[in-house]
């Protein structure tokens, strides 16, 4: 029985990586510097690993900005658009792709960023890959050569990990008609062999293959494509051992197929599906030689593990298979979680009690070690006491007196259909926002968050350290709002924000200020590129003792003529980019934040404010892997979001935000949530997205982001009416909004100020093209 891990978090305990990469953006280190801080993460984690007692530690999980776009990289598939900047330029291989993954706009260049989404149900985001038909592929960058060959040299027993070529070329877009993605493995598989050989030639015995896309609904067609790319595999390297790694669902009808690849090592996510260990052991599996991956450390959650269901799935395991063909690992790879609890000190910020129930990587690791100990029968006195300790801490969670409150499951049991239920239809509704906010069209507003400069951040650090008093923070948060509204109503944009200076993340900021919630120090998750999160802990019911955000709205309100926008994070969201209580149904717990946020949504609308943002970036997100578990999932989700909204009068506008996803399989369900107006981010996808709401006939308005606020350049007004022309070619001119992708907190304020006086000025070009009557 051996031990292996999926993947290990790439950001460092205290960030170093963001801090690093963030630094080198802005020329304060160098390239050999930034190289350095790599290393030293790579190796820290490494060591970690070996030193718990991890047998097959994986190396080629580090990436600088995304492992999807590293792939891009090592197999060449580096877009026309930069090829100017490969061969005028020279770029580094980190320079190029920092350029794929942020765009590039100096030297004379004005490259546009790839496009970005959501990887699977997680909160991080990906690069998605650019096919075209006569797509090329070549050895461009042998990254998983040096990372392996730099763990050899350091003692490391090491394992390469490498995305699968099947997933990933299923995760990438076609740029063009006439061809699909998959008809491309036969230009890519010889790359992918390429590399593997290089591998085997260093010293790699196991390397571990992650195909996702397995557990998704896939065609036969797609399943062939699985089984003749590890066909050719096999017959090709012959003495390599293959660890396929698929996780966050089921096999599912894959199963079969998965079954009969030629892989030494298959991985099971028995976290989110316990149950397929029971399909495998109840097959032919038994009788041959291939080891199972027993993934029972949850990978994507903070608690501590059960370690006597983990124990059962394991002894039903060897009591069919044997020991030896049992290996022990996480559900997935821990970049989803953050690193170190025991960095964990403050006891204010995260109570003991609470703290005892949990577990972050480094916690995880050990877990997994512990794990196969007590299955094998080692180091009994040790493991038996931990074994106790982690019964006593389950027991403790189950049974204290913070997890549950009456009145919260009253309200929610009290819950009708009328609730969830506007007073009247959009048609109806939009008729009287038109009259009460008189706004032009084409009206311009931002989704939220303006720069949160290093200067904001330091109040709040200060304020937090006492350094502030209460005053001295509110005066200078005033000041700075006074600032934002003053400058917005200068440059003429139609619905303000206050800016959330006084908040530090749009989940955070709320669960806060809720009943229910805890909190860490630096329980840092990466979410694409240096951006880091700290998700909230939910541990227990949810409530919401006093308003959360009038305050600040308010005053705003108070400095202006003109509409400012309530804003608040949806349910769902909320659920989605925390750490979730795993002792009740999502549904359960995602409908009692839905109370809260409805609670919040009556008071601002009291208090004047006649628009209000809920955001729900992450319902699409929160959407299951497999088709036949989706509607469940949707039914209680929009509705959540529909409880939250529907409280206002129809002269309330209610506004919703969707960060990058893919619509068309869940538009109805984007129209059930009725929404006012929905704003969504397209600027990378070229107004692509658009077109599920155009086939539909969307009847709500729509503001498509025409700003891409995760790059640092500055889109012209001549590319911003382009991207406009194109939207107004499906959807009605009297349905649009121009606004930017997403909330503007990441940017520095002269870009900011750049891109929307362009889009300003964008708005005022398009209603001189439109008819008056329109």
């Amino acid at each position: 029985m051996q031990t292996h891990n999926l993947g290990y978090p790439r950001i460092g305990s205290q960030r170093e990586l963001k801090k690093a990469c963030e630094q080198y953006w802005a020329g304060k280190l160098t390239l050999q510097q930034l190289s350095q801080a790599g290393s030293s993460i790579r190796l820290r984690n490494w060591l970690l690993q070996k030193e718990a007692g991890i047998d097959l530690v994986p190396c080629n999980d580090f990436s600088y900005y995304d492992q999807v776009l590293d792939t891009s990289l090592m197999v060449g598939a580096i877009p026309v658009r930069y090829h100017n900047l490969m061969q005028d330029r020279q770029l580094p291989h980190l320079d190029l792709l920092f350029a794929m993954a942020r765009g590039y706009q100096k030297d004379g260049y004005d490259i546009t960023a790839m496009e970005m989404t959501k990887w699977f149900d997680t909160n991080y985001h990906y690069i998605v890959p650019e096919f075209t038909a006569n797509q090329q592929f070549t050895l461009f960058n042998s990254k998983p050569v040096n990372e392996f060959l730099e763990a050899r040299q350091n003692g490391i027993p090491a394992k390469p990990v490498l995305l699968g070529p099947v997933s990933y070329l299923l995760l990438g877009k076609e740029k063009e008609g006439g061809f699909h993605r998959l008809e491309l493995i036969k230009k890519l598989l010889p790359v992918y062999m390429e590399v593997l050989g290089k591998l085997e030639q260093a010293g790699a015995y196991y390397v571990q293959l992650d195909e996702p896309c397995l557990s998704l609904n896939l065609t036969d067609a797609e399943r062939r494509v699985f089984s003749k790319t590890y066909e050719e595999i096999k017959n090709k390297l012959p003495n390599l051992q293959i660890i396929l790694a698929s996780y966050f669902e089921c096999y599912g009808e894959n199963l079969p197929t998965v079954l009969k690849l030629p892989v030494q090592v298959l991985h099971l996510d028995l976290v989110r599906c316990s149950g397929q260990l029971d399909d495998i052991l109840a097959t032919g599996f038994v009788h041959g030689r291939t080891i199972l991956s027993l993934g029972v450390v949850d990978g994507r959650n903070i608690w501590k593990s059960n370690f006597e269901h983990a124990l059962a799935l394991i002894k039903k395991a060897t009591a069919k298979i044997g020991e030896q063909r049992v290996w022990i690992a996480p559900s997935c790879s821990l970049l989803h979680v953050p690193c170190d609890l025991d960095l964990e000190t403050n006891e204010k910020v995260l109570t003991p009690e609470i703290k005892q129930w949990l577990a972050f990587a480094k916690q995880k690791i050990d877990e997994v070690v512990i794990l196969k100990q007590l299955a094998a029968g080692e180091n009994r006195e040790a493991v038996n006491a931990t074994l106790k300790e982690n019964i006593a801490a389950n027991q403790n969670r189950k049974t204290s007196a913070l997890i549950h409150n009456s009145v919260v499951k009253a309200r929610v049991a009290a819950i009708t259909d009328a609730d969830a239920k506007r007073l009247n239809p959009f048609s109806v509704r939009k008729l009287k926002q038109h009259k009460a906010l008189h706004l032009p069209l084409f009206p311009t507003t931002t989704i939220g968050s303006f720069p949160q400069t290093v200067e904001v951040r330091s109040w709040r650090a200060k304020w937090k350290k006492g350094d502030l008093t209460d005053v001295q923070y509110d005066e200078l948060i005033a000041k700075e709002t006074e600032k934002a509204i003053h400058w917005q109503e200068d440059i003429d944009i139609d619905v303000l924000v206050h800016g959330e200076f006084e908040r530090n993340d749009m989940v955070e900021y709320f669960g806060e200020q809720l009943d229910g919630f805890a909190f860490s120090k630096n329980g840092w998750v990466q979410s694409y590129g240096s951006r880091c999160v700290k998700p909230p802990i939910i541990y227990g019911d949810v409530s919401r003792p006093e308003p959360m955000t009038v305050r600040w709205t308010s005053y705003a309100q108070s400095l202006t003529k003109r509409p400012v926008k309530g804003m608040l994070t949806g349910p769902v969201t909320i659920l989605q980019w925390s750490f979730v209580r795993n002792d009740q149904p999502r549904s359960e717990t995602c409908t009692q934040i839905a109370l809260a946020i409805r609670e919040e949504v009556a008071d601002l609308e009291k208090a004047g404010i006649n628009i209000i943002q809920i955001d729900e970036p992450a319902i699409r997100e929160g959407l299951p892997l497999r088709k036949e578990n989706r509607q469940e999932y949707l039914n209680w989700a929009v509705k959540a979001f529909s409880i939250s909204a529907s409280c206002v009068k129809d002269e309330t506008q209610i506004h919703t935000h969707m960060c990058y996803s893919e619509f068309n399989d869940i538009i109805q369900n984007i129209a059930d949530m009725d929404a006012d107006v929905i704003t969504i981010e397209c600027s990378r996808s070229q107004m692509e997205l658009l077109d599920a709401f155009a086939e539909f006939k969307y009847p709500n308005e729509i503001g498509p982001g025409v700003y891409d606020i995760h790059s640092p350049r500055v889109p012209s007004k001549n590319e911003m009416i382009r991207l406009m022309e194109k939207a107004k070619a499906v959807i009605p001119a009297d349905q649009l909004w121009v606004n930017p992708d997403c909330g503007l907190k990441t940017r520095g304020w002269d870009e900011t100020k750049a891109a929307l006086l362009e889009m300003v000025n964008a708005a005022r070009h398009l209603r001189q093209q439109v008819p008056v009557n329109v």
